[in-house]
């Protein structure tokens, strides 16, 4: 049974108790679990994304256990839950695009995106396609070109690989035979370059899946809008985090916007704060 909780950036969907005031000035919220959520993936649809900061939306959209792991084994599978399982799929309907780092998509098995019927007739009323293609970002192009997410992908959601000019002539030849190619960046992929490569194409809201690193390298480019966190009921996996952001990387600060619970699985929606000078979305 999915429920929401209360409180969590003033649009909490439950009943909040505020107890006392915070050492900070602030109030201290108790979240309750509320009522009970009939879609999951309602909140997340019902997010107004029509206004990014920059070229598009960025969503991130991860799991990790409570002491912030990222993977087990080198793969999130086993961090999943089956709440966290049932969502995965599904929130890819909020998206244009689905963008993957080249390691996540071998270590995972990607494929082409598949939605439902339903989700996909839903998407049309939307007027977005009905159904996004993956964006696999790489630069040394080291693929199994006859794998599924390249071999399997539909002719109106070919799969698009962001590549930078430094990359293998014939690596690329390759690639161009089976995928949308662009690049984005001299000796590396740039993520503002791939984004705004993303952008030209009508791609307007971008949902990344990882993996950790390209993450950070979104984070650090100030081009996360929105992170959607699974929180399982795990300890000891990766010693690897959500993000890896480079080096010198300062901190951005999020906040939080809705909270739903399912068994003992947390789903966490945050957006990126305003900096001074920027208008709340």
């Amino acid at each position: 049974m999915l429920q929401a909780y209360g409180g969590a950036g003033g649009r909490g969907r439950a009943t909040v108790t505020v107890d006392r005031a915070s050492p900070y000035g602030g109030w201290v919220h108790e979240l309750q679990r509320g009522a009970e959520v009939p879609d999951a993936l309602g909140p997340y649809l019902d997010v107004d994304r029509a206004r990014p900061r920059h070229e598009c939306w960025v969503t991130g959209h991860m799991v990790a256990g409570l002491d912030g792991t990222a993977a087990v084994g080198g793969r999130v599978g086993s961090l999943s839950t089956a709440p966290d399982r049932s969502l995965f799929p599904r929130m890819r309907q909020i998206a244009d695009v689905v963008l993957v780092g080249a390691e996540t998509v071998r270590r995972e098995g990607y494929g082409p995106i598949r939605l439902t019927d339903q989700a996909r007739e839903q998407r049309r009323r939307r007027g977005m396609s009905p159904t996004p293609p993956v964006a696999v970002v790489s630069r040394s192009l080291d693929f199994d070109w006859t794998a599924k997410v390249f071999a399997d992908a539909p002719e109106d959601a070919r799969t698009h690989i962001i590549t930078c000019e430094a990359a293998d002539p014939v690596r690329r030849a390759e690639a161009e035979e089976v995928a949308v190619v662009m690049v984005a960046g001299g000796d590396r992929v740039e993520p503002t370059a791939a984004l705004r490569a993303l952008a030209e194409l009508e791609h307007r809201v971008v949902l990344c899946e990882g993996g950790p690193t390209w993450l950070g390298e979104l984070v650090a480019a100030d081009r996360l809008d929105e992170l959607c966190l699974s929180i399982s009921p795990l300890m000891g996996g990766d010693p690897l985090p959500v993000a890896v952001t480079p080096p010198g990387t300062g901190l951005v600060g999020f906040d939080l916007q809705n909270a739903m619970a399912e068994g003992s699985t947390l789903f966490l929606r945050y957006e990126r704060q305003p900096k001074d000078g920027e208008e709340s979305g």
